[in-house]
């Protein structure tokens, strides 16, 4: 079988740090090479994978200005498309734009529906829903005008997360810092449990980081430690005794949820979108409707046994498991 897995040019894959469309592409790659599938990882020049790379990019979108990113977006689809028939399948992870193609090749194509960036977008999943094969990274993120082949939730290396029994007093946000994903509400909640907050992420809305969370930044209570990479990640999410996950949005998924638990730390979230098919409420964390629901929470974070948080992450959100649900996959569609 030979697979060609289409990633994002946003970011490198992996990503040195923030993205996750491209972390969860590079798992899917690096998770297929082990079972002794010939992979083909279509992303920047300076990805990394144990596969076959190819690239018209050599670097991301985000790390060069002078890169047009429609630009490079048109000459990195069309550069695996033109070269579809040397594959048995085409595993999309680059959102709606690549399915414009799949009436024009014969090699099937799988797209992992990583959420809706907007409704807007839904009339072209539309139009190749005939055409094409969606995968949804969570039941509660499925769109009822699609058909899906199934639901594979995302997988991470488990190995690359260190479980910690011990913690330190400090709450963690970990994430864009964007007013959907309740940077300033993490901070409420911080302060009235009068516990430290960590925050680091990439600050994707200037204005709300401005006015919402840069006026609490004191580096004693409330520490903001930019975009973090694997290394300063591992560290923030096994020491923190909870992640703050107060989101005003479905979430689709929620990679930092799973790898705080898969590193023994439990998850605040509010209860919206995957979350109740993320976090076992009140045994690896506790599903909550609001601010003040999230503090009572926290004042009963020692309640969770840190070692079911990894149990629970390795069982249902590992790298194998999400390849098992992928091959399945692959095997429904080309038989």
């Amino acid at each position: 079988m030979k697979i060609a897995i289409l990633s994002p040019v946003t970011w490198r894959t992996p990503p040195l740090k923030y993205g996750p469309w491209e972390q969860v592409a590079s798992n899917i790659a690096e998770g297929l090479i082990e079972k002794g599938v010939e992979v083909t990882l279509f992303a920047t020049g300076n990805s990394i994978t144990k596969g076959k790379l190819s690239s018209v990019c050599e670097r991301s979108c985000a790390e060069d200005s002078s890169i047009d990113p429609k630009v490079a977006e048109c000459l990195h689809i069309s550069h695996l498309m033109e070269q579809a028939d040397n594959f048995d399948i085409i595993h999309n992870n680059f959102d709606f734009l690549p399915l414009t193609y799949s009436r024009l090749i014969k090699t099937p194509m799988v797209t992992t529906i990583h959420g809706f960036s907007s409704p807007e977008i839904i009339p072209v999943y539309k139009k190749y829903n005939n055409f094409t094969h969606y995968v949804s990274i969570s039941n509660s993120d499925r769109n009822p005008e699609l058909d899906y082949v199934a639901t594979v939730y995302n997988g991470i290396n488990i190995n690359e997360f260190k479980f910690s029994r011990e913690s330190e007093d400090y709450l963690l946000f970990f994430g864009r810092i964007h007013p959907e994903k309740g940077t300033h509400e993490a901070i409420e909640i911080a302060k009235k449990t009068k516990r430290k907050l960590i925050i680091s992420g990439l600050i994707q809305d200037k204005e709300y980081f401005n006015q919402k969370v840069q006026p609490y930044i004191n580096n004693d209570d409330i520490v903001f430690v930019g975009n973090s990479g694997p290394k300063a990640r591992l560290t923030l999410l096994s020491r923190a005794c909870a992640l703050l996950h107060p989101i005003c949005f479905p979430e689709p998924f929620g990679l930092s949820v799973v790898e705080a638990m898969a590193c023994g730390t439990p998850v605040v979230a509010f209860n919206l979108g995957s979350m109740p098919e993320l976090i076992l409420h009140e045994k690896t964390g506790f599903l909550v409707s609001n601010t003040d629901e999230a503090i009572e929470a926290v004042k009963k974070i020692s309640s969770i046994s840190r070692s079911q948080c990894t149990e629970w992450a390795s069982s249902m959100f590992s790298r194998q498991k999400m390849i098992e649900g992928y091959l399945k996959v692959y095997k429904k569609i080309i038989g």
